[in-house]
């Protein structure tokens, strides 16, 4: 069984009342809309299933989201598939999983091909040089919105706290934090609280459902991966990649920038593919369009194959591309289709759900981490890693930082915030106000 398990009335009643065109219209427009890497993307999210549509309900959507962070894997474009899921099963959550992640694709591969034929193109850096300090605004939003829901205690704030002071000066693993966070909450609830009956009863799927559709996911995610190297050869960069992605797709936890760490060093200094400077380029490019910022992976597999995989250059390319597609988001419908289901089971398990509470409560500081490791990337020019053992410091070279970003910023927060302006609207008028600020020189 790998369709909706619905426990709550008020989203039965809106399963039964939303149609599948609908959702589509909403997916789609998710997926044109989502720039910014995983915390804008979550606060688009909410704002649209949330706030407007109503689809999940507050508390729904934190459970989901404290899941999606403990798996591997992008946690925005696994939220969005188990979003659709709830609604309309599994093509639902087919549908806005890969409608969160083709509009991007498509983007990514466009400009792949093009700066792997031309090198880098300004005047598409300068449109989305715009859109990186409107994202910044988004970001904030979502960090009040998520904060003043997620953290409602004391101990609240001090998971939060601690989870930013962990990860971004001591440099501590995500899953780690996650760990700790949910010991403290299993082992924190009180004795009456965990003497409570589950108010869910059992989970709603059978263990052999589940076993089905663990089955068909990796046979579905390893057949196309073992054709193309049953026909290049496991020496073929195409195969190297198939595995690279893989196993990627398998032991990264701690979401997008802890992918990017770990990819970014083998990319470069392992196995040659890219140099440095062009895993910049592509880390770039992906922060600058819409959808997953895993997305960089597409960039990295279209130029790895392009430059190393003989015969036609775009034909090794495009294959490259796809590995890195398939490879990254297949298994996270194998992960939401498999481990939905229990959502709803599991936070109606006392100490479960104390543990996931306190997982949110640490997400919320992760986000903040994300939010000043962005801000001080697009405010400033050149921003290095200081390490004085065992801290490890941002620190940005005050002498490149950009005033035109804290301009635009300061427009598309008067906009979004002040005017509740859409943010299609806002993000086209930063767009534009860029363009005219790039043409207008330094």
């Amino acid at each position: 069984m790998i369709g909706p398990v619905i426990t709550d009335a008020r989203n039965a009643d809106a399963a039964e009342i939303v149609t599948f065109p609908e959702a589509l219209r909403t997916w789609t427009k998710i997926g044109l809309l989502s720039f910014g890497g995983p915390t804008a993307q979550i606060a688009l999210m909410h704002r649209v299933i949330v706030d407007e549509k109503q689809w999940l309900s507050e508390q729904q959507f934190l459970n989901a989201l404290s899941f999606c962070m403990l798996l591997p894997g992008p946690e925005a474009m696994q939220l969005a598939t188990y979003s659709g899921w709830r609604l309309h099963g599994l093509k639902g959550g087919l549908a806005a999983g890969l409608l969160f992640v083709l509009p991007g694709a498509f983007v990514v591969l466009a400009l792949s091909m093009i700066y792997a034929a031309f090198g880098n193109v300004p005047v598409i850096e300068a449109i989305f040089f715009g859109i990186k300090a409107a994202v910044l605004v988004i970001v904030i939003e979502a960090l009040l919105k998520i904060s003043k829901r997620a953290l409602k205690l004391t101990e609240h704030w001090i998971i939060a706290a601690l989870s930013f002071v962990a990860i971004f000066f001591l440099g501590a693993s995500f899953p780690l934090i996650v760990l700790a966070a949910a010991l403290f909450g299993y082992v924190r609830i009180s004795t009456t609280d965990a003497a409570k009956v589950a108010s869910s009863g059992p989970p709603l799927i059978a263990n052999s459902a589940t076993l089905r559709t663990i089955a068909v996911w990796l046979v579905i995610w390893a057949a196309p991966l073992l054709a193309l190297a049953a026909l290049l050869g496991r020496d073929h960069v195409v195969t190297q990649l198939s595995l690279f992605f893989s196993k990627l797709a398998v032991v990264t936890f701690g979401g997008a920038y802890a992918v990017l760490a770990y990819m970014g060093q083998d990319v470069v200094a392992h196995y040659g593919w890219l140099e440095a400077g062009q895993m910049m380029d592509g880390l770039g490019l992906a922060e600058t369009t819409p959808g997953p910022l895993i997305l960089v992976t597409e960039f990295v597999g279209y130029l790895a194959a392009y430059r190393n995989g003989g015969g036609s250059p775009v034909v090794m390319g495009l294959l490259g591309a796809f590995v890195a597609l398939w490879a990254t988001f297949v298994p996270c419908f194998l992960w939401i289709f498999a481990g939905a289901p229990y959502i709803e089971w599991i936070t109606g398990q006392p100490r479960l759900k104390s543990a996931l509470t306190a997982i949110t409560a640490a997400v919320v500081g992760v986000i903040l981490n994300l939010a000043v490791w962005f801000g001080l990337h697009v405010f400033f020019g050149k921003v290095s890693l200081l390490e004085i053992w065992p801290l490890k410091l941002w620190t940005p070279d005050v002498a490149t930082f950009d005033w035109r970003v804290l301009l635009l910023a300061a427009i598309s927060g008067i906009l979004l915030l002040r005017l509740h302006w859409g943010i299609p609207a806002v993000l086209a008028v930063a767009s534009a106000l860029a363009l005219l600020l790039r043409q207008a020189g330094p």
